[in-house]
Formats: structure tokens, sequence, C-alpha cells
């Protein structure tokens, strides 16, 4: 090995290992401008008879996601 590819070798040891999103969080969640997570409301997929108009249109807007939560869901979304 010539002396040029032993510091090619070793640069590329120091370089740390790129993070893997988890792709099923990345479709549920989105980042808004000032970095705060948004989800969409559960329970408006089905069994929607018994629910009324004004709950039902309630469900359709987006949520922020609870800061108790927000320390684990940048762990599994790195890049977002």
């Amino acid at each position: 090995m010539t002396r040029l590819q032993k510091i090619n070798n070793i640069q590329e040891e120091t370089v740390m290992p790129k993070l893997k999103t988890k792709r099923s969080a990345a479709k549920r969640f989105k980042a808004t401008g000032t970095g705060k997570l948004k989800r969409s409301k559960a329970y408006k997929s089905h069994i929607l008879t018994k629910k009324s108009p004004k709950r039902k249109r309630n469900l359709r807007q987006p949520a922020i996601t609870d800061k108790t939560n927000v320390k684990n869901m940048k762990k599994v979304l790195p890049y977002l």
C-alpha cells in the first residue's frame, strides 16, 4: 500500500456512519417551520356513523406531537 492509500483508509474509518430514518415514522410525521412535529389524529378511519359531524371535522385537522414524545421521535427521525 502506498502512503496515499493509507491516508485514504484512515479518513474513511473516521467518518461517522449515517443514521437510518424509520420510514414508518417519516410517513406519519412532518416538521413545521418552527421544528415542531405535526401528526394526523387517530380514530377517523372507520366506525364513523356514531361520531358527530363536529367530531369528524375536528379529526381532520393536524395536531402537534406532545412534548413528552418529541425526544423519541427525533431519535427515529434524525434528518427531519
